[in-house]
């Protein structure tokens, strides 16, 4: 399905991060993401995020197809130092200190882990994220149930928005998609003891 307008998605998602619940969780960045998620047996998936777009978007508003496309917005800053663009370029920007719970989040760093499953600093440890309920329960949204977290930034105020194509959620969701292996879902813990047992 492809969708096509997109406000109402993007003030939904808005409300989403104002809600009180989530200034409860803060930002904690894809390294510390990657501690666990970079492991071969949960799926690798931070090294999935290096090799995917996502984590280049930063580096993307210095091209000069970036800089044309903002002149033809009416953007005269550079693309990466204008909020417009840096929103939908790296995560968290914009974002009060209280929000992070480290230092701020490197720009560098791009679409990060956070900008598509929430704010990790309560689902982030071992115990929680092994139960995917609750995970959820601690914060963790997920992209692959709900479309209008994608569409927060892959809609109309885009200068690259085709509204003849829309945006194609399920061709996003398989061309990104970085799944942690059947035989470890939900049981992560279990299978890390069995793995070291096994060395």
């Amino acid at each position: 399905m492809t969708s096509r307008s997109t406000p109402a998605a993007a003030l939904a998602l808005l409300f989403l991060l104002a809600s009180p619940a989530l200034a409860e969780h803060k930002y904690i960045g894809a390294k510390d993401c990657g501690r666990c998620h970079k492991k071969e047996l949960i799926g690798d998936q931070y090294g999935e995020w290096q090799k995917a777009d996502h984590s280049k978007a930063f580096e993307v508003l210095k091209s000069d197809k970036a800089v044309e496309l903002a002149k033809k917005k009416g953007i005269t800053t550079p693309p990466h130092e204008t909020d417009q663009c840096v929103k939908c370029h790296a995560t968290a920007h914009g974002v009060t200190p209280e929000m992070t719970a480290k230092a701020p989040l490197k720009l560098s760093d791009g679409v990060q882990c956070e900008s598509c499953h929430g704010p990790g600093s309560d689902y982030r440890k071992k115990k929680t994220m092994s139960d995917h309920d609750k995970a959820v329960a601690a914060g963790m949204w997920e992209p692959g149930k709900n479309e209008k977290i994608c569409l927060a930034c892959h809609n109309d105020e885009s200068p690259t928005w085709d509204p003849a194509k829309g945006f194609d959620y399920k061709a996003a969701k398989k061309a990104i998609a970085h799944p942690i292996p059947e035989a470890v879902k939900g049981r992560y813990l279990e299978a890390e003891k069995e793995a070291k047992k096994g060395q």
